[in-house]
């Protein structure tokens, strides 16, 4: 039994907590990065990396944040992974799965597909349609772009001229036009842990402001989420292909809402207030699936 751990940075926190959850078992593992990985065609090894047959002495690989990277690098990166998975490699995540989750527009209308809350949400090359869509959904938006994460470059706007102004930058340089209606909250919002059919641990994102990512300045405090939270989290963990996920749930005026599903997650803040060891239980949950 031996693990691959794609990881930029071995030393990151949580690919910290994974080396020690297998140390702890006595399973060997291999650190790596995707620019080191050599992928063959029409001769083997299929998969390598300094002297690991990837496909050959692996079991499992277990993904961390893929990184930023041109499109080409990127594609390229995803191509591997999907590569891998016909041959039968077991990763976490699949690589669908991280596809949907890096996409805002998709991931939303996938969960939509599948009977899950989420908020009212547009998205246009039009400034024009935008700028109907943004009276639609109460002048009051919140615009993303379609790929990043932890909260950067989304902007919360209420002024029809600012929109005008940033919808028109947006298509200048051949954006997409995303945006959402801004959901009261509180300034807190829910992070559920999912991995396989439950949810392992959960807390309340605490902010000063509307944006409550970690990475942000959020802070973590111990939250014991509702059955009806709990579902949805898994439902949507689901409905994207993700063996382990970290979902954010927006209380709102009508209800929960689901805004993002993270095939990456890092668990910091959570590990703070949880007295589950969520390293730990990521590793028993993937021996556990390779032996079914």
């Amino acid at each position: 039994m031996k693990f691959g751990i794609m990881t930029r940075n071995p030393e990151a926190w949580s690919s910290t907590q994974v080396r020690e959850a297998l140390n702890k078992r006595g399973i060997p593992y291999v650190c790596f990065s995707f620019p080191r990985i050599v992928a063959r065609l029409a001769y083997k090894p299929y998969f390598k990396v300094n002297d690991t047959n990837i496909l050959e002495e692996l079991d499992a690989l277990i993904i961390r944040p893929i990184g930023r990277g041109s499109l080409e690098e990127l594609v390229f990166r995803m191509d591997m992974l999907h590569k891998m998975e016909r041959r039968g490699f077991y990763m976490v995540n699949p690589p669908a799965a991280i596809e949907h989750c890096v996409d805002k527009y998709d991931i939303l209308a996938l969960l939509e597909d599948f009977g899950v809350p989420v908020p009212r949400t547009l998205a246009t090359e039009s400034v024009n349609e935008a700028l109907k869509a943004f009276n639609e959904l109460g002048g009051d938006v919140v615009v993303k772009p379609i790929f990043g994460s932890r909260g950067q470059g989304a902007t919360r706007i209420n002024d029809v001229d600012v929109a005008d102004t940033i919808f028109k930058a947006i298509t200048f340089h051949h954006g997409v036009i995303y945006m959402q209606e801004f959901i009261e909250h509180g300034f807190s919002d829910i992070r559920a842990f999912v991995l396989g059919d439950q949810v392992i641990a959960s807390m309340r994102r605490i902010a000063t402001g509307w944006k409550t990512n970690y990475s942000r300045g959020a802070r973590p405090a111990p939250e014991e989420i509702s059955d009806e939270h709990k579902e949805l989290a898994v439902k949507a963990a689901q409905a994207v292909g993700c063996k382990v996920a970290g979902v954010d749930i927006l209380e709102g005026p009508q209800g929960p809402r689901i805004v993002d599903v993270n095939s990456q997650p890092g668990w910091k803040g959570l590990q703070q207030v949880s007295n589950v060891n969520i390293a730990d239980k990521i590793v028993e949950f993937i021996l556990r699936d390779l032996k079914r």
